[in-house]
């Protein structure tokens, strides 16, 4: 089966700061692949280049068959790519309800808003509050029900559980490992163990480079991730 999304020769940045270099992989259209590496290794900047928020300087990024390499950001989520920040992923002074009719401008049959509140009943009982007064945890799952409004078939999730209590980070990795059954997810996350619960492959960038690659529990077992992970 053909990859969903294939990245090769990469090389992005800032500026005239340089952040990855030859960067290769290859999404397949279903399941969890996992980014992972220690703060400053390039994983926010990797996701930020395959949904357009930076142009690459080289390389060539194929999505769903096609050439996205000069893509604005918005022409990449109308083809397929939905994406959470780790940042900044919600509206804080708009209620639940407005931030999810923000992601419904894809979904025009209901279809999506429906799944969402049975992936987070906790949103459909909060639609009139203010999203800047939801807790750490319900502001995630407002900003990945968002995206999930956009039918997408691949989904950038950057650091989906930071700031999280640890029972509704068990929440959140159940219905990302529901989706992964269905979409392709590439997931940026800190927390090791969801990470792999998550995906089923996995990259590990070091100094904007892919240093290790391969099966989620191969590379948990590989000594030399505690190396590339360790601050």
């Amino acid at each position: 089966m053909p990859e969903i999304l294939n990245i090769k020769h990469l090389d992005a940045g800032y500026g005239r700061s340089q952040v990855l270099y030859n960067v290769n992989m290859a999404i397949p259209p279903r399941g969890g692949v996992a980014v992972l590496g220690r703060n400053g290794a390039g994983k926010s900047t990797l996701m930020k280049a395959i949904v357009g928020e930076l142009p690459a300087w080289k390389g060539c990024l194929h999505f769903n068959g096609q050439d996205i390499d000069r893509r604005r950001t918005e022409v990449r989520v109308r083809a397929g790519i939905g994406y959470v920040p780790q940042e900044h992923s919600v509206f804080a002074r708009l209620s639940v309800r407005d931030n999810l009719a923000v992601g419904s401008l894809l979904d025009p049959d209901g279809s999506a808003a429906e799944r969402v509140m049975k992936m987070f009943p906790k949103l459909g009982q909060r639609l009139d509050q203010p999203a800047g007064t939801l807790s750490g945890g319900e502001r995630k799952m407002l900003a990945i029900g968002r995206a999930i409004l956009g039918n997408p078939k691949l989904l950038l999730l950057d650091e989906p559980t930071e700031g999280v209590w640890i029972g509704v980070i068990e929440e959140i990795s159940e219905r990302l490992v529901e989706l992964a059954r269905e979409i392709a997810i590439i997931i940026v996350e800190q927390h090791l163990d969801l990470a792999m619960r998550v995906a089923e492959q996995a990259y590990v960038l070091d100094r904007g480079r892919v240093a290790l690659s391969g099966p989620s529990q191969q590379l948990r077992n590989d000594p030399r991730l505690l190396t590339y992970l360790a601050p």
